[in-house]
C-alpha cells in the first residue's frame, strides 16, 4: 500500500482536539487472465482519528478499504467528500458502502479493456 495523498482536518471540541486524517492510497492487484498474471492499479482510502488532550494522543482509531476502484479520480471524489464531511473511520463503511459496491464494476471494464487490447 501506497499513501498517495493526506488531506487533514483539525477540530477542537472543549479541550480535546480531533485531528480526522485522510489518505487516498494505491495497492496493486494480480489477475489472472489468459493464463498469464496481470497487474491492476487499485485505488482505496484510509481514515484515521486522533483524539489529543494537553498535547498527547489519548485516543487513535484508524479503517481502512483498499481495492475500491481502479478508477483514480473516483476514489479521490470519495476521498473528498468523506473530507468535507469529517467522517469518522466508525462511520467510514457506513458512508462508503454503497460506492463501493457500485464501483466494483469498474475491475471488470479495466480487465475487459486489457483483454482486448
Amino acid at each position: 500500500m501506497i499513501i498517495l495523498e493526506n488531506l487533514i482536518k483539525n477540530i477542537t471540541n472543549d479541550d480535546v482536539n480531533h485531528n480526522y486524517i485522510y489518505r487516498l492510497i494505491k495497492s496493486e492487484v494480480s489477475v489472472l487472465m489468459y493464463g498469464e498474471l496481470t497487474t491492476v492499479n487499485a485505488y482505496g482510502i484510509e481514515i484515521e482519528s486522533q483524539n489529543i488532550v494537553d498535547g498527547t494522543i489519548v485516543h487513535i482509531q484508524r479503517d481502512c478499504v483498499e481495492n475500491i476502484s481502479p478508477q483514480r479520480y473516483k476514489v479521490k471524489n470519495l476521498l473528498k467528500m468523506v473530507y468535507d464531511n469529517t467522517v469518522s473511520p466508525i462511520h467510514m463503511i457506513d458512508i462508503l458502502g454503497e460506492y463501493i459496491d457500485e464501483y466494483t464494476s469498474d475491475f471488470d471494464e479495466c480487465l475487459n479493456n486489457i483483454a482486448s487490447n
